[in-house]
């Protein structure tokens, strides 16, 4: 699959858009392992352009309408990495559109880095010109998957929510691209707020155009007891990272092994990671 879809690239003058899903599907997926630690990571990948200066904003700004030949080698660099972490959201993926030779990149990028479970949220169709998604990509089988409509004046801003482990008492966790606008972020996240609302373990992954502080004590987020990485962790622009947008929120249960910014300069964002380990009762349930 991965060849034909690389395949699918070079032909792009000639294209015949896939069959396509939303996501992998669960057969073929590990059962959730409880008893090991999660490496978690959030790339917002801005559709496999490479951005390496604020000019390529300007110059490179074709990219984001017509397909270039350096933009699957660019999505194999981002495969090489996510191929070592357990759950991985994607924000900024095309959903298979002329820009991106009609290849599916939430797809692409889990079949790159065989991982074999992969969901791609459609956040904002505007047909062949573009598909804008968040993806998640995921070693371990969930219990189930939703997407949400984020609220906001302008449509197109989405989150996911997996569940995994024991339906009496889940890991939850919930990927998201914010919008840039501080009012809709705050309906924003009061959705969020709701949706985790009654859960003890719940992760918060993505492009959330904020700063932790702000977000955990200006936004209904502030109600939760989730902890962030340092303010410091900055992750944007990936070449001169001055601004912390990209975050992992998670519950006080879970216990937080190693966490960074990730250094590689692929997208103009920088990835973040964290490494988590479940509370030790909460292995008892399985």
């Amino acid at each position: 699959m991965y060849k034909r879809l690389r395949k699918q690239f070079s032909d792009w003058n000639n294209p015949e858009p896939a069959a396509r899903g939303r996501c992998s599907g669960l057969d073929h997926v590990p059962a959730f392992e409880p008893h090991r630690h999660l490496r978690l990571l959030t790339f917002n990948i801005q559709v496999g352009i490479n951005t390496s200066s604020y000019r390529h904003y300007l110059t490179r700004s074709w990219q984001h309408l017509l397909p270039h030949r350096n933009r699957i080698d660019n999505l194999d660099r981002i495969a090489r990495l996510i191929s070592g972490y357990d759950v991985i959201a994607l924000q900024e993926c095309d959903g298979g559109s002329l820009r991106s030779a009609y290849i599916n990149q939430v797809q692409y990028l889990a079949e790159a880095a065989g991982i074999p479970y992969w969901y791609q949220q459609l956040n904002r169709n505007l047909g062949q010109i573009a598909q804008h998604s968040n993806g998640l990509l995921s070693r371990f089988r969930p219990l189930d998957v939703t997407e949400h409509r984020l609220p906001g004046l302008i449509p197109g801003r989405g989150a996911i929510m997996a569940r995994y482990g024991a339906e009496e008492d889940p890991l939850v966790l919930v990927l998201m691209h914010l919008s840039l606008s501080r009012a809709a972020q705050q309906r924003q996240l009061g959705y969020i707020r709701e949706l985790i609302d009654g859960y003890r373990h719940v992760v918060l992954m993505g492009d959330m155009n904020n700063h932790a502080e702000e977000l955990l004590t200006n936004t209904p987020l502030r109600e939760t007891d989730l902890v962030p990485l340092p303010d410091t962790a900055h992750s944007f622009p990936s070449w001169r990272p001055e601004k912390a947008l990209d975050h992992i929120l998670v519950s006080p249960s879970l216990e937080i092994r190693r966490s960074e910014v990730v250094s590689y300069p692929v997208s103009d964002h920088l990835p973040i990671a964290m490494d988590v380990a479940l509370p030790k009762g909460y292995l008892e349930t399985f």
